[in-house]
């Protein structure tokens, strides 16, 4: 028997290509990314304009962030296991075919009379629970579509398939939430039934595995994080800087109360990091990072508190666009790293369940950030309460390059044997 594991093989016409488009397995799964993401920034947009448009209260904001993280922690030890147990691309499949389920509840929703904020909240949390199942395999899944040499590429084009969604996205739904909610949902709704069925195009055989059903199966992901310092570095280090820097919840607030423009205008904002990660990502296509990777990784994060501080002190519209795409495009840099590192340091068995970890930091950086953001918001201010989490998001940077040396000083993304 050959000792090749046959879902690395994946489906690969070229098997030496550096370039993941070169993979018909991962450009179907780059698409169904996109997709997929598209939708989730229409639905962003929308359920953020209506919320806020219907109690006028920040901490409502930051509830919309908070629920959706609640199943990823809640379920964070059987999400990883199911990714490792279960056909990858059937659970990306399924799982965004609940999240199109979801959108259509909120067109039901926007249909009523008096729409309810606490029904909203309901779907919202099916959303995470659609998502908490989501991350693991879909990021588990990539390096069995292209061979290690276009790993990087393909990570960096996985991401950008979020930034390019995050251009368009905002915007297209800012325009349809103002031809009305249901437009918006029901738009969202198609999109995520064409992500589902990309998804089962995806061709890659499944390795079927056989897991123990006790606690060390379940915790393996946590233990393989806990014990490779560099990984948990930079995985905590993505948490803390976000779950800080991030100020995407109060961009509602912040464009209707603070800069004055509508839901176009916010369309705009939340695409503007998405303009900055797309050309880091189309710059790094072309000239990865090869070497100070850690230096590059620690001088991004900084970047992304100081741009966020830029933000909070910004009046006009301009700079705080700019100040944005300057945020997206340190974000991408810092993902492009984690996530390169993530899978190349990972051996493949239990990629799903450190996955669900990384999954689990992540979202607690992104919907827990956004918590964080409304409720200081509801007590010091908008604006505030954005500066303060920049310079919070910078000195995590530097007190994580004092304590994780191992990770500043990385050179190489492959992990060094030895």
């Amino acid at each position: 028997m050959s000792a090749v594991d046959p879902e690395a093989q994946g489906a690969t016409p070229v098997p030496e290509s550096p370039l993941a488009f070169r993979h018909r397995n991962f450009t179907l799964f780059w698409f169904g990314r996109l997709t997929a993401t598209f939708a989730v920034q229409i639905v962003s947009v929308a359920v953020g304009w209506q919320v806020y448009d219907i109690t006028r209260d920040p901490w409502d904001l930051g509830l919309v962030g908070l629920i959706q993280f609640l199943p990823a922690i809640a379920l964070v030890l059987f999400t990883g296991q199911v990714a490792d147990r279960f056909p990858r691309r059937l659970i990306m499949a399924v799982c965004v075919a609940v999240e199109a389920v979801g959108a259509l509840a909120l067109v039901a929703v926007a249909l009523m009379e008096t729409p309810s904020v606490g029904l909203i909240f309901c779907v919202l949390f099916l959303f995470g629970v659609a998502r908490a199942f989501f991350s693991p395999a879909s990021w588990a899944i990539v390096p069995s579509l292209v061979p290690q040499a276009a790993l990087a590429n393909a990570i960096t084009w996985g991401s950008s398939a979020w930034q390019f969604a995050t251009i368009v996205g905002p915007v297209t739904g800012g325009l349809l939430y103002g031809l009305g909610a249901p437009v918006a949902y029901g738009g969202a709704a198609a999109l995520l039934m064409a992500s589902c069925v990309l998804n089962l195009m995806i061709t890659s055989p499944h390795v079927r595995r056989t897991l123990e059903r006790n606690w060390d199966s379940l915790a393996a992901g946590f233990r393989y994080v806990f014990t490779e310092k560099v990984v948990l570095g930079a995985i905590s280090l993505d948490l803390f800087a976000v779950l800080l820097g991030g100020a995407y919840a109060l961009m509602p607030a912040v464009a209707r109360d603070v800069l004055d423009v509508g839901p176009w205008g916010l369309g705009m904002m939340r695409a503007a990091p998405g303009i900055g990660a797309i050309a880091v990502a189309a710059l790094l296509s072309v000239r990865p990072i090869t070497d100070r990777a850690g230096h590059i990784m620690f001088v991004c994060v900084g970047l992304f508190g100081l741009s966020a501080v830029v933000f909070g002190l910004s009046q006009t519209v301009w700079l705080s666009i700019a100040s944005l795409v300057v945020m997206g495009g340190a974000d991408m840099v810092s993902v492009t790293i984690r996530e390169t590192l993530m899978q190349l340091w990972t051996p493949d068995e239990v990629r799903g369940r450190v996955n669900a970890v990384n999954m689990m930091f992540i979202g607690a950086s992104n919907e827990l950030g956004e918590f964080r953001a409304g409720a200081m918001a509801s007590v010091i201010g908008v604006m505030p309460a954005i500066i303060f989490g920049g310079v919070g998001a910078m000195a995590v940077a530097g007190l994580w390059a004092w304590m994780f040396p191992q990770l500043r000083t990385a050179r190489s993304l492959e992990k060094r044997e030895g």
